[in-house]
């Protein structure tokens, strides 16, 4: 396929930014300031690199608006960060090509598939699985009996998503991934013995959702554990049953939720990170990585911590635990001063 390319001037428009130089230059990929070449855009995100500029291969440099001037072309922009994110998806972007259905793979009774589809080697589609336009099921994915996926969606190899799930438009699902296993539900006896709960409700997951490689999520003892769209999913990360995602949240790797957590809107939740299950995270909530979240969190709220606290008083006490050692020492110094001059006292009073 022919190499994409893009005048300066073009590539600004597409991001909304401001050209400083010439706007004709072509460029044809973006690479960092590192490693990028001639014919390529760069990125300086906080734009206080004016060594790295200088001294990049670069043919023209994507900067915050306070970069003025620099002796190669500039794209001035608000958030250099995104701007450099959509520029490379569009070098990057192709055209769907349409495989069609590998002779090595199974398609079950009643599905409903499209023209313009791709379905690689020892893939399995159990009955009735209706696939959109322009899907990519890779090799080795299990999708179960009546299980639906929207347009544009891809299907790394080795996903498995279990029966009567909905998978929306545009969703990309990495290798490994298990979507709609049962939940962690059990009732224990008199004998201390475990009696599994039935789990028969789905998973539903929105359009334009991104899954890592190897998450979990659990389908809903009943209804349904729903991930809203617009939802980014990090590698190893375990969705409890009957969890609620709201739209655009972060889960970074290792997070786990457990079940019947409601998180709303633009939540994020950085790396190993516990939830506990039956409280809600209001909109813009945000938890420090490897904190334990163990009850409900006010819109923006800002935690860290075990159990989760604000995160400024968290700040504080890690500073004051840090120096225990060092109290402790100056306590038992002061407690044998305290103890010489009780003694002196007493021999005085004698």
């Amino acid at each position: 396929m022919e190499k994409k390319n893009a005048t300066i001037a073009e590539l600004a428009e597409l991001v909304g930014g401001e050209v400083a130089g010439d706007p004709q230059v072509r460029i044809h990929g973006l690479a960092d300031l590192a490693t990028a070449g001639p014919g390529e855009i760069a990125f300086a995100i906080k734009g206080r690199q004016p060594t790295e500029i200088a001294a990049s291969q670069a043919a023209a440099v994507i900067v915050p608006l306070a970069v003025i001037v620099a002796d190669k072309p500039l794209i001035r922009v608000k958030d250099p960060n995104l701007a450099a994110a959509r520029i490379h998806n569009f070098f990057l972007a192709s055209p769907f090509v349409a495989t069609g259905i590998s002779p090595r793979a199974h398609c079950g009774p009643g599905c409903l598939l499209p023209a313009a589809v791709s379905i690689g080697p020892l893939a399995v589609l159990g009955s009735r699985v209706r696939l959109g336009e322009r899907v990519t099921i890779h090799a080795g994915a299990v999708l179960g009996d009546n299980v639906e996926i929207g347009d544009d969606s891809v299907i790394h190899p080795n996903v498995t998503v279990y029966p009567n799930c909905r998978i929306g438009a545009r969703v990309i699902i990495h290798g490994g991934a298990v979507i709609g296993s049962d939940g962690f539900g059990y009732a224990t006896d008199e004998r201390g013995c475990h009696v599994k709960r039935p789990h028969v409700g789905i998973v539903r997951i929105d359009d334009d959702v991104e899954i890592g490689a190897g998450v979990c999520v659990d389908r809903a003892t009943f209804g349904t554990t729903w991930i809203k769209s617009g939802v980014k999913i990090d590698n190893m990360v375990q969705i409890g049953h009957n969890v609620v995602v709201g739209e655009n949240t972060l889960l970074v790797a290792q997070v786990g939720i457990a079940g019947s957590a409601e998180l709303g809107r633009n939540v994020v939740i950085g790396g190993q990170v516990g939830v506990k299950g039956h409280i809600r995270l209001e909109d813009g909530a945000m938890v420090a990585a490897k904190s334990g979240v163990t009850s409900a969190l006010k819109k923006g709220e800002v935690v860290a911590g075990i159990p989760a606290i604000p995160h400024r008083q968290w700040l504080k006490a890690s500073t004051i635990f840090a120096m225990l050692p060092k109290l402790y020492d100056e306590l038992r110094q002061l407690k044998k001063m305290v103890a010489e001059l009780a003694g002196k006292d007493n021999a005085a009073g004698q």
